[in-house]
């Protein structure tokens, strides 16, 4: 594909640079945010369409690189062109530390700068799915779920 694929580089003390992080969010047309808990994307494509189509922000499955990542988008947006670029940044944070830091706000705010407040809900949507993973993962993890293996099992009932 004629695009490409950038990535942020982290913060040794938080883990990202925040301020660029922000940047990003406030400049780059289409993002995919890797969090540390759960396998799921974030994708934004903040790119409005000319044929009434709004920006795109939504939990997606991760792929094999970047190619697949533009077939995704190529179908999800057939009337789209394809981004020049995709940019990439890993949170090792939860989402709520998102929200903390003002970075979810520049999303948002992103969001209703292209489309107006009718990206309110959507957003609002993808924050609640985004900590809904990330819960049940961590229930998973805790449980022993697939993919992973408990470390103490319940004692019998005698």
């Amino acid at each position: 594909m004629a695009g490409s694929y950038n990535e942020a580089m982290p913060d040794p003390d938080f883990g990202v640079d925040i301020e660029e992080m922000g940047h990003v969010f406030d400049e780059a047309d289409v993002v995919i945010v890797r969090f540390h808990v759960i396998g799921q994307r974030l994708l934004l494509d903040m790119r409005p369409g000319g044929t009434g189509d709004l920006p795109l922000i939504r939990l997606v499955p991760p792929v094999n690189g970047a190619e697949e990542r533009y077939r995704y988008l190529q179908a999800e947006r057939p009337r789209m062109p394809l981004p020049d670029h995709i940019t990439v940044v890993a949170w090792p944070r939860y989402v709520q530390v998102m929200q903390d830091t003002g970075l979810w706000q520049c999303i948002v705010d992103r969001l209703v700068r292209e489309a107006g407040d009718t990206m309110l809900p959507y957003a609002e949507e993808a924050y609640r799915d985004v900590r809904a993973a990330e819960r049940a993962e961590v229930a998973a993890a805790i449980r022993g779920g697939e993919g992973y293996e408990s470390l103490w099992e319940r004692a019998a009932s005698r």
